[in-house]
């Protein structure tokens, strides 16, 4: 197998976000669960997303499975590279994105390396090197309560400035609105000053496909999946890549249905909500006591009824900002994130037992959790839900469609109008 772009992904559904972009731009598409072991049987595909687990492990943990994944994606012929990361850039002063990045471009041997997370189909714009979420700055968002990286500072420049070992430059619109020749001049003289990492802004859709296209004889992109909007065509320019339908379809499956939702974001909770007062539905409190296993035990003992009548259930552990800091207080911010995310790993074996066979995961932790539970190695991408979310099937002789959502997107009914897209 030959890909023409490879990815590297450092969360679950921040790789879905990214394959559903470039499927929709005609690439057959392929996203893995961790780097692909010799013995997994992918099919032919223009694009593979290795999916990490990394965004929030250590550092030199991260580098070094993102190295793993640079190495057999070079192994199987990737003429191009992307770091996915999420759109709101979600990180600490230690990383993990800035030190990734730095190992992606040393052992590409790249001189700089353009950074943009926007996607303003999503909300997300970048000017001046600050990130925006709708109206406000990253730092005035609900981003800045978030229980593993909460985001304080809206400048891109100095958040990656904090975290890499070389220097970090702006990219500014007025270069990007100019189009590809003013973007390598501003590229050269960034280099020339020693930047090795650029920050671009964009504020409209037709930023993102400007800086796709200035960036064809480029190596490495790191960025949100918006960033990808405009390489789909440099392949296909290129005599590389045909004109092809914008995606794989999804069979026919059959079993019941699930929704897991660990994510506290506000967009989650608004969804929760929604569903909740339609739909049966079952708290995951991680003060209730017990292991993982029993309170997944005991969650699906009282959903049991529901199930057996083949209704959708929610399982959630969604909560509000000081709820969340009085489960911390109590049993510490990484056991009751841990806690958590192994409850909905067990929730998942066991609906999948159950003959459920289509679920719905929000959130980046909690998705990577189930999915590694489930022994998923790989997915292939369905119909969009919400920009930035689609189905995807699970590649394997188990059928299984699942919808990763991160915790920030989809509007109030995503998980309503995820089910009704499979009636």
């Amino acid at each position: 197998m030959t890909v023409l772009l490879g990815c590297i992904a450092d969360d679950f559904t921040g790789a879905t976000d990214l394959a559903n972009i470039l499927v929709r731009g005609g690439m057959r598409t392929v996203q893995t669960i961790g780097v692909p072991t010799a013995g997994t049987d992918l099919p032919a595909c223009d694009a593979l997303v290795v999916a990490l687990k990394s965004r929030t492990i250590p550092a030199a943990d991260a580098v070094a499975q993102s190295l793993a994944a640079l190495a057999w994606l070079q192994a199987h012929g990737a003429r191009q590279f992307f770091f996915k990361v999420c759109s709101t850039f979600d990180s600490t002063d230690a990383g993990n994105i800035g030190p990734v990045a730095d190992a992606l471009l040393e052992a590409l041997g790249e001189r700089i390396a353009v950074v943009c997370p926007a996607y303003p189909a999503n909300r997300r714009t970048v000017f001046q090197g600050h990130l925006f979420v709708g109206e406000v700055l990253l730092s005035d968002s609900p981003m800045r309560n978030h229980p593993l990286t909460p985001m304080t500072d809206a400048s891109l420049v100095r958040v990656l400035g904090r975290q890499s070992r070389h220097p970090v430059g702006l990219l500014p619109w007025s270069a990007v609105s100019a189009g590809g020749p003013a973007i390598e001049q501003a590229l050269a003289a960034l280099v020339a000053q020693g930047a090795r990492h650029a920050v671009a802004d964009a504020v409209r859709d037709e930023d993102l496909f400007t800086l796709g296209a200035a960036c064809r004889q480029r190596r490495l992109l790191t960025g949100g999946a918006g960033l990808a909007l405009g390489l789909p065509q440099n392949f296909r320019a290129a005599g590389l890549l045909p004109e092809r339908a914008d995606s794989d379809p999804l069979l026919g499956v059959g079993g019941g249905a699930a929704v897991l939702a660990g994510s506290c974001s506000e967009a989650t909770r608004s969804q929760v909500a929604e569903m909740a007062s339609r739909q049966p539905s079952v708290l995951i409190d991680p003060l209730a006591g017990g292991t993982p296993v029993e309170l997944a035990a005991s969650a699906l003992r009282q959903a049991s009824g529901a199930l057996g009548r083949g209704e959708t259930v929610l399982f959630y552990s969604s909560a509000d900002p000081a709820t969340i800091a009085k489960v911390q207080s109590r049993l510490g911010q990484e056991q009751a994130a841990t806690l958590v995310e192994q409850t909905f790993a067990e929730l998942a074996k066991g609906l999948l037992a159950q003959q459920v066979r289509r679920l719905i995961v929000a959130g980046g932790e909690t998705s990577g959790a189930v999915v590694a539970a489930l022994g998923v190695q790989a997915l292939a991408i369905g119909p969009q839900i919400d920009p930035g979310v689609p189905w995807t099937r699970v590649l394997g002789e188990q059928p299984l469609l699942l919808a990763l959502k991160s915790g920030n997107f989809g509007r109030p009914d995503f998980f309503s109008r995820a089910l009704e897209m499979l009636r």
